[in-house]
């Protein structure tokens, strides 16, 4: 698979939760081979002290407008600066980077996505549901606000998906991980267990899921989040343990199974 290093133009950049955005740039080559799962390397403009790029999933691609959305939180000093790229502006994207997610296209698929984490799986949301699998979400926010992917899955889905706010302000009070055990054992007692597990979000939740999923022997990938430097294998800077030694989460994942990742 090809990689590129493409000027891309900013299309809208919008506030769309509490220290959320949702960022859409017009990049007709790197849209055209992204699979589900991969990232990009983003060279922020304006930041000529900083000289590293910065790694960001991809929430959602049109290959026909040839645009990508990527929904980021606001964390430090770069990421609040992109909140002022302007419509009209250039940046320089290096993408499609990493490993993909590998569902049973005609199983029956759980997807997990807790905050932010719930952007990289809605590309293959669409796969899957493009595939006719039966796909069920759970989704997990802080507040009902932080909820942002919520309306989209639920378009694509034509239902709801299972939601809980760690204040109750929407669906389940408390951790999505317990609508997690519950799909898989609602499931299990119905004849009809889940074949897959996909999981992106903060580290304590995707080892929770992945000890669940591992429970009820469901096979289970997760999507690991490393700080990285060069963004194409070369510099060693995000380096994950596995049971098959280091692995580079950058070309080597982010996408790993769940079984092989040593927490």
């Amino acid at each position: 698979m090809a990689l590129y290093n493409e000027t891309v133009q900013v299309l809208s950049n919008e506030k769309v939760g509490p220290r959320l955005y949702l960022l859409t740039v017009a990049s007709p080559r790197i849209a055209s081979d992204l699979e589900p799962g991969q990232f990009v390397h983003m060279k922020v403009p304006r930041m000529e002290a900083h000289i590293l790029r910065r790694p960001f999933s991809v929430y959602a691609c049109d290959r026909e407008r040839g645009t990508l959305d990527i929904l980021y939180q606001v964390v430090g000093f770069g990421t609040d600066h992109m909140t002022s790229l302007l419509p009209g502006e250039e940046c320089e994207l290096i993408g499609p980077v990493g490993a993909v997610w590998n569902p049973p296209l005609q199983g029956r698929c759980l997807l997990v996505g807790g905050g932010v984490g719930a952007a990289p799986l809605f590309m293959l949301c669409e796969k899957l549901v493009a595939s006719e699998a039966a796909v069920d979400v759970v989704l997990g926010a802080q507040t009902n606000d932080a909820l942002v992917c919520r309306s989209r899955y639920a378009q694509l889905l034509g239902e709801e998906p299972r939601c809980a706010t760690d204040d109750g302000s929407y669906g389940r009070a408390g951790f999505c991980t317990s609508l997690v055990e519950e799909a898989l054992e609602e499931a299990g007692a119905a004849g009809a267990q889940y074949d897959y597990v996909a999981v992106c979000g903060p580290e304590p939740l995707m080892k929770i899921v992945a000890d669940i999923a591992f429970k009820y022997d469901v096979r289970c990938e997760v999507s690991m989040e490393k700080r990285m430097a060069c963004g194409i294998g070369a510099c060693l800077s995000c380096v994950v343990d596995t049971t098959e030694g280091k692995k580079r989460a950058c070309v080597d994942g982010p996408v790993f199974d769940a079984r092989k990742a040593v927490w």
